[in-house]
């Protein structure tokens, strides 16, 4: 094997472990309401953290990707994100689980910056696309993280046995892999964030990751509140192991879709799949229809994300930990909104008007894509 390959499998371990492990912390937020006696604008405040934490953790992740190796940020902040993890269950005060979620979402921040950052440098030694690949490994990590948390929720096992155990296998797993990272991946050029006028392509990318992560991070916190709420379901895990199933496949073909039909018209195709499967969802709130509709929306959404960190990676401006950062600075602006807004809506009304925001989300992803392919051509 040779080190290219090397690298590829250690980098993927990562994705897996952070999707398994961010899914173990999605899947029980159920459980985290019930323990709690939170109501939905109670819960709203909690995930309100997530997104404010992270946007702390932007700068300090930029400067760090480009200060160091990717992979050293990486392997630190994995350190404390299972540490977080592993508190999140062992809170017994609002106070301890506000603390241990800012620190989740903190460690997670730099995590994914540093891995994407990483996986657009071992892309420029492979012909072909392989950046959707990585992404749909974080998806199969969130799957596993689902299935597990599933047998679990199923079992009874406390959710602080639950998470000291993914913690303790995430950290022996990415200790293992570390060594094979790809090193000195350091931009010489790029890495200063300049002020002024914004640049434009980096924005329009920004603007769709933002409409991306209001629908993605809204349907990882709210579906099996969705399941457990409206659709009475008593496996309220259910219906997002069902979206992270097709999401995850729907990655592994993405970089083939990219080739054949082009990124442009694949942004039009993946709005058009999470507008309608959350329109079924909103319309037949029942077990079948809801199944079919996360379906649909986990295919959507599955393109999104790696093809626009791609696109920002290939930035003329900036290095490519710098221009995804400042992507992803737009992506944590739409979590702050979506999840906690859901809550809200949900709190006044009902989480099926709430619902309405992912519909809307996902149809702006069309001309806001249109309009970046747009710029690109003029600037040609």
């Amino acid at each position: 094997m040779n080190e290219n390959q090397k690298q590829r499998i250690a980098l993927s371990i990562f994705f897996l472990i952070s999707g398994f492990s961010f899914a173990t912390w999605a899947s029980r937020i159920p459980t985290i309401k019930s323990l709690f006696d939170l109501n939905d604008a109670e819960l709203g405040n909690i995930l309100l953290i997530l997104p404010i934490s992270s946007l702390l953790g932007l700068p300090i992740s930029g400067w760090l990707v480009s200060k160091f190796d990717s992979r050293k940020p990486m392997i630190i902040s994995f350190v404390f994100f299972n540490i977080a993890l592993a508190l999140i269950g062992f809170s017994q005060s609002i106070l301890m689980l506000a603390f241990a979620v800012f620190l989740f979402s903190f460690t997670m921040r730099i995590i994914n910056i540093a891995i994407n950052t990483q996986s657009i440098s071992v892309q420029r030694n492979f012909v072909r696309n392989i950046v959707g690949s990585f992404h749909g490994l974080w998806s199969v990590g969130g799957l596993m993280g689902v299935a597990f948390s599933t047998l679990m929720v199923k079992l009874e096992v406390p959710m602080d046995s639950h998470t000291l155990m993914v913690s303790t296998f995430s950290m022996i797993a990415i200790l293992i892999a570390y060594p094979f990272l790809l090193k000195n991946d350091k931009s010489p050029h790029g890495n200063k964030l300049i002020l002024g006028k914004p640049d434009r392509s980096i924005m329009l990318l920004g603007i769709l990751v933002f409409f991306a992560a209001v629908c993605e991070g809204g349907i990882f916190d709210w579906s099996g509140v969705y399941f457990k709420d409206i659709v009475k379901v008593e496996l309220f895990t259910l219906g997002y192991l069902i979206f992270m199933v097709f999401m995850a496949l729907s990655r592994f073909f993405s970089d083939r879709l990219i080739e054949k039909v082009g990124m442009k018209r694949l942004y039009i195709i993946s709005a058009s799949l999470i507008s309608i499967g959350i329109l079924i969802l909103i319309v037949f709130p029942y077990f079948w229809p809801c199944i079919i509709g996360l379906s649909i929306t986990g295919i959507g959404v599955a393109a999104i994300f790696p093809m626009t960190f791609m696109l920002a990676g290939m930035s003329k401006k900036y290095s490519p930990g710098m221009a995804i950062s400042i992507v992803a600075t737009y992506a944590i602006v739409g979590m702050l909104v979506g999840p906690p807004l859901i809550g809200y809506i949900a709190h006044a009304f009902n989480l099926k008007v709430a619902f309405v925001i992912f519909l809307i989300a996902g149809l702006m992803l069309i001309p806001i894509s249109q309009l970046f392919f747009k710029q690109q051509h003029e600037a040609d």
